[in-house]
Formats: C-alpha cells, sequence, structure tokens
C-alpha cells in the first residue's frame, strides 16, 4: 500500500469515529430538560430535533460540536497527509490537486461517522451539521456555497430538511463547476446520496404534507413566565 493510500486509510478511520461522537444526544441530556433526544420528536440527535426538544442554547452548542468536528477532523487530515505524504506542502494535499480524492474520502467518513454511529448501534444523524463543517475544512468556498443553497430554501419555508436535502444534492454540481476531478466528484457524490437517504422520512412527510416546520422547545419555566404574564 502506497504512504498516500495507507495515510488517508488512517485519517478515514480517525474522523470516522471522531465524527461518530453523538454531542447532540449528549449535550440534550446534559442541558436542563435532561432529555434523550431518541425518544421524543423525530428521535434523531441532530441540531433541530435538539431545538425542538432541549431549546435553542442546546441546539446551537450542538450545532457548533457538531460542525467542528467535521472542521477539525478535516484540516487534521489534511495536515497529517501534508506531513507524511508530501513533505509538509500543505498545497500539494488540497482538494484541487491531482491527488484531491484523498481529502474527498476523508470528508466521506466524517459524514458517513456522523450518520452511522458506532458508538449508538450505527445509527446517527443525517449529517448537514456535520457535513458543512468538514467541507468549510476541505475547501471553503464549497462549504459557502451549499450553506446559501440551504438558506434559500430552509428560511422562507422553514422546512430544514428541505433546505438541507437540496444542499446535499448541490454538493456535487457546485464541486464540478469549481473544477474538481472526477475522483474528488464520486465521494461528493456518495455523500450527497446518504444524506438524501438519512432524510428519506422527511422527503415522504412532505410529499404529505406533514413535515414538521422549524420551531425551538422552551422549557416549562419560559412556559409558566409568559402564563403568569398572560393573566
Amino acid at each position: 500500500m502506497s504512504p498516500l493510500a495507507l495515510a488517508t486509510a488512517a485519517c478515514m478511520l480517525a474522523s470516522f469515529l471522531v465524527c461518530g461522537i453523538p454531542f447532540g444526544l449528549l449535550i440534550a441530556k446534559g442541558s436542563r430538560e435532561h432529555v434523550d433526544v431518541r425518544t421524543v420528536g423525530s428521535g434523531n440527535i441532530g441540531m433541530t430535533n435538539v431545538a425542538r426538544s432541549a431549546g435553542a442554547a442546546a441546539a446551537a452548542l450542538t450545532l457548533a460540536c457538531d460542525a467542528g468536528k467535521g472542521m477539525a477532523c478535516m484540516l487534521l487530515s489534511h495536515l497529517a497527509l501534508s506531513d507524511f505524504v508530501f513533505g509538509g506542502d500543505w498545497a500539494a494535499a488540497g482538494v484541487e490537486t491531482p491527488f484531491g480524492w484523498a481529502l474527498a474520502l476523508v470528508y466521506l467518513s466524517c459524514v458517513m461517522g456522523h450518520v452511522f454511529s458506532p458508538y449508538l448501534g450505527f445509527r446517527g444523524g443525517k449529517g448537514i451539521s456535520v457535513g458543512f463543517g468538514a467541507a468549510l475544512g476541505l475547501h471553503w468556498p464549497l462549504a459557502l456555497a451549499i450553506l446559501a443553497v440551504f438558506f434559500v430554501l430552509a428560511i422562507p419555508s422553514r422546512y430544514v430538511s428541505l433546505g438541507s436535502v437540496a444542499a446535499a444534492a448541490a454538493l456535487p454540481v457546485v464541486g464540478a463547476l469549481m473544477g474538481f476531478g472526477p475522483w474528488v466528484e464520486l465521494p461528493l457524490a456518495v455523500t450527497a446520496v446518504v444524506v438524501i437517504w438519512s432524510h428519506r422520512t422527511n422527503l415522504r412527510k412532505l410529499a404529505r404534507g406533514e413535515e414538521r416546520r422549524f420551531s425551538v422547545h422552551r422549557g416549562s419555566s419560559d412556559k409558566r413566565d409568559e402564563e403568569g404574564g398572560s393573566r
């Protein structure tokens, strides 16, 4: 096995394990609501269900941790590849080079680790927050482009799932427009399929008009204050 293939495999495994950490579950359990998000709402461990179940603060922290783990894995993998394979040449390990497939595979592993968490019986989130964070570490213009697609659909409709699926579908398209090679595009396309597949229940609900719009849980103390103030 070549040094590049060996280093890539090691980075993929490490990224899968790190990105499998279910921060949403841990944060919601540690919040004042003390809720297991797997048993409420959609049962998902991602930011949207945390927002509905444990409130805005827990959701924001979940978003930061999920995006952060993806970005950290990509940047550290880029550093490892550049140091151990390319003699410290950061640019040579970039996604726009002939060896960009290595980082693209690590990107796929980040999302796979989150969606198929090894700590939760290979069940996890839907890959959006970690995918965005990892995209920032992979190629930040790509991340901003898919974020724009997400906002264009999610904000006016308040359907997070709609924006998420559109952003996932746009991932390989935007990559192609940015000139990524076919061996980079393939992992991006697989990532898009995985994320869209993870939203299959949401897509069915959207088709039936049953999908919930984005909302934030308000704690019991907030509700009591509101009720007291309205009397």
